[in-house]
């Protein structure tokens, strides 16, 4: 429990110094402590899927071993259930197991859309689409938050790529800006009020996303209301003076007391507001307060928490395939079980949410609790992609003893990590080669997929059925049994659409950007956005997913700002549909917009032949546009159509409505004939420059000196023969890393990386001057470099030091004097 005083009281008694060094971390994953004013330190820790506290050797990148915690199905995984109340019950366990391990603010959970199938990190994150995103991630936070933890909705915002994640400058329209990128984190802020948010590596049309006056204090603060704390992602602060100014509040992880010297500085001599900082300060002690209020629990129950895993795995798994019935499987098929996957499963992803799980199942151990006959195993296949001509022969001799071959194939490690984007979306090729063989063997094959996104599917015509169960978590093997034999429905439908092959994709030729700038050329062509508004054939369109059982939509009435219909249960057992209302516009208008975007949701669980009547109210969401003339939400007056159904491409009822808006069509800007049409595949600089409202900003590294806030990979290029060494040093290691199937953490991140992390994630080891120096050796100045960082090393040592005591002094010293003493 908290004894803090009133914020505005506690932030008058603060000296200068105290006040500053509140706005960073004090080590890795701690706030600091001011103990005279009642101001304990709190506890941070990743936790998107599980908890990840780490006590001992502390790291950002999830490499060392944290506190045995539940590790949840990823949130792509999740997504697919579409479902609030699970999310929510999700999101109460992750609150309840971080509460009982002292941690009180939890890093997720991530809600980024997904631009593109590549992207990296997209098995963190829950869809391409924002309502969907928005709505389960509230769950997800007032489920974490009614523990007394504060979640932290991150990567804010407009986090699409890994790859030079941290000095990437997301070139983006504002229209596109608000209506894809920003509403998912609008619905968390105004629908669940987290208590942090957590800001994005890199930077939005120009200004690094934690100094991004625009986002944290005119939209985030001014526009949605949000009262809470704004964390930088680790590493992400660069200037925090400016951080502070626009609405920054915590820097992490500790850059020591650099950061804090130079806000105190430039308050000192007036370049920084003393009332923009006590805000800030008042943030962190309210977040203080909100996460201490009251007492932890001392433990959690763990098999509670791991029958929710497998629930949740069960019920976020997606049937893509099942002809003639293949599934469900009936008590005493004989089993073949294929694939290393089987044995050894791939349930979480790789990096800062890498979760040490209390207990993990795999369907070799799982499949002997069911009534299903187990007759083998074969490994099937190598992870590391290489061909296996005996493995192959051996997966071939147990296919042909079996009723039914259970083919277990997915990505391996390192096509899905934290760090790096993927480079395609196709599986391993031996991987495809072994179901080739078996398909050929035992005709009645059913491939599980293991992987946390996208893959091609071209081989699909081989499997007589097919299930995505995406990184299902520890409890994934027996929730996917419970699905393939009957015991759970499939309910998942598909939160991302598949594209036949990669090339079909928005954004294909772009992704992820190697140049300085990202340029978001598509614009609102995301997705299903695109795919619908091209008519374009998919794999497996948004929202899609098979059942045991069928259901039947129709009756849609509406009435005023609600849609409402029956859906019934037509098949012979129970189970669970999603209903999706899809808005389109009918009338002609100067104004682009996508075919369709979806604009409610419901999940209905039916017995046989029951029905009933689902009402999705049409908000002040559903017909809304982002008007760039006026710097609002408008909505166009005219012709809507109101469809309904089981997913995107599958819509039986529709209706038309007549929207009185706040706007003519007459009054809305003309669109681009690119952007008419979503013929968005080579958007011109003239028409992108057009949509942007500007000239378009510099893309291309420059040719001269490194700088601050160049990445470091960049030292191939530099000017010193040394760096150009130490570059092919730390690329041979990264080669190494990728040779063995296994992703080298540290290299992606150093890769990627900034020069200002030297300085920035040193723990006060080092400052901006030592990094200055650093640069001064890589821009082919050796002896002077050399000069310069070991005085610089000196210098910051002794300010380090005079900062710390200075911090400490006034920590211990109960005084109302004025802080510009300090």
């Amino acid at each position: 429990m908290n004894n803090i005083s009133d914020s505005s009281e506690a932030v008058a008694s603060l000296s200068l110094i105290e006040k500053a060094a509140l706005l960073s971390g004090e080590n890795i994953w701690q706030t600091r402590a001011i103990p005279r004013i009642g101001l304990p330190s709190v506890w941070m820790s990743d936790g998107p899927h599980g908890v990840r506290k780490q006590v001992g050797s502390a790291d950002h990148l999830g490499l060392n071993d944290s506190e045995p915690a539940t590790c949840f199905p990823t949130a792509a995984a999740v997504a697919n259930s579409w479902d609030e109340e699970l999310s929510e019950e999700i999101g109460a366990a992750l609150g309840r197991e971080a509460s009982a391990q002292g941690v009180h603010v939890l890093l997720g959970p991530g809600l980024n859309i997904k631009r593109n199938p590549l992207g990296g990190r997209s098995f963190e994150y829950f869809s391409e689409d924002p309502e969907l995103a928005g709505r389960l991630a509230a769950a997800y936070v007032r489920g974490i938050q009614s523990e007394g933890v504060a979640a932290t909705p991150k990567h804010f915002a407009v986090n699409s790529q890994e790859l030079r994640r941290m000095v990437s400058d997301s070139v983006v329209d504002e229209r596109t800006l608000r209506e894809l990128y920003l509403t998912a984190f609008e619905i968390v802020v105004t629908g669940a009020n987290p208590w942090a948010i957590m800001s994005s590596y890199n930077l939005v049309n120009g200004a690094y996303a934690h100094e991004n006056t625009h986002l944290l204090d005119e939209v985030l603060r001014q526009e949605w209301g949000f009262d809470g704390a704004v964390i930088s992602d680790w590493g992400g602060g660069n200037d925090a003076v400016r951080a502070v100014h626009a609405g920054g509040t915590i820097e992490m992880p500790s850059p020591g007391f650099d950061s804090a010297r130079a806000i105190a500085d430039a308050v000192r001599s007036g370049t920084l507001s003393e009332a923009d900082l006590d805000a800030r300060v008042r943030e962190v002690i309210d977040l203080v307060r909100r996460v201490t209020a009251r007492e932890a629990p001392a433990t959690f129950d763990a098999e509670a928490h791991h029958a929710l895993a497998r629930r949740a795995a069960a019920e976020s798994a997606v049937l893509l395939k099942n002809e003639k019935a293949l599934l469900p499987l009936e008590a005493g098929t004989r089993v073949a079980l294929i694939g290393d996957f089987a044995q050894t499963p791939r349930y979480q992803g790789a990096g800062s949410s890498n979760v040490n799980a209390t207990r993990v199942t795999n369907l070799r151990t799982a499949i002997a609790s069911t009534d299903l006959v187990l007759t083998d195993f074969a490994q099937g296949f190598r992870r590391d992609g290489k061909a296996d001509p005996a493995l192959v022969r051996e997966a071939i001799a147990v296919a042909t003893k079996a009723d039914v071959v259970v083919l277990s194939l997915g990505l391996p490690e390192i096509a899905e990590s934290e760090g790096i984007d993927r480079d395609t979306l196709e599986l391993p090729d031996d991987q495809v080669a072994l179901l080739a063989a078996v398909a050929a063997a035992n005709p009645r094959t059913v491939v599980v997929l293991s992987a946390g996104g996208v893959v091609e599917v071209p081989w699909a015509h081989q499997a007589q059925a097919l299930v995505h169960g995406y990184l299902g978590g520890q409890g994934g093997a027996e929730g996917m049994l419970d699905l393939l034999t009957g015991v759970v429905n499939p309910g998942g439908r598909l939160a991302e659409s598949y594209p036949h092959k990669l090339l079909d994709a928005p954004a294909a030729g772009s992704f992820p950007s190697v140049l300085r700038t990202a340029e978001y050329r598509e614009g609102l062509y995301v997705g299903y956005r695109y795919y619908e508004s091209v008519a374009a054939s998919v794999a497996f369109p948004f929202g899609f997913g098979l059942s045991y059982t069928t259901f039947a939509y129709e009756n849609l009435t509406i009435d005023g700002g609600s849609a409402s219909f029956t859906v019934t249960n037509t098949g012979e057992s129970a189970g669970s549909d999603v209903a999706q209302l899809y808005v389109a516009r009918v009338s002609e208008s100067p104004l682009y917009r996508p075919r369709r975007e979806l604009k409610g949701f419901a999940k209905v669980r039916l017995e046989p032949g029951q029905s009933q009547t689902v009402t999705i109210e049409l908000g002040e969401r559903a017909f809304r546009f982002f008007d760039e003339n006026t710097s609002s939400w408008q909505t166009e007056s005219g012709t809507y159509e109101i469809a309904v159904g089981s997913h995107v491409r599958d819509l039986s009822l529709k209706a038309q409505f007549d929207v009185a808006g706040t706007i003519e069509s007459a009054a809305v800007a003309t669109s681009a004939e690119v952007y008419q049409s979503a013929d968005i595949a080579n958007v011109s600089d003239t028409d992108f420059s057009a949509l942007l409202g500007r000239p378009l900003p510099r893309a291309a590294w420059g040719d001269g000196l490194l700088g601050f806030n160049d990445p470091i990979d960049r030292i191939r290029v530099a000017r010193s023969a040394l760096a150009r060494f130490g570059f092919r040093i730390i690329d041979g290691r990264r080669r190494k890393a990728e040779e063995s199937g296994e992703p080298d953490l540290n290299i992606l991140f150093i890769f990627n990386a900034p020069f200002r992390v030297l300085s920035k994630m040193s723990g006060g080891r080092a400052t901006r001057q030592l990094t200055d120096g650093v640069l001064t050796l890589v821009n082919g100045h050796m002896f002077r470099g050399i000069g310069r960082v070991v005085a610089a090393y000196f210098t910051g040592r002794r300010a380090e030091k005079r900062s710390r005591d200075q911090f400490h002094a006034a920590a211990a010293t109960l005084t109302h004097t004025s802080h510009r003493s300090s």
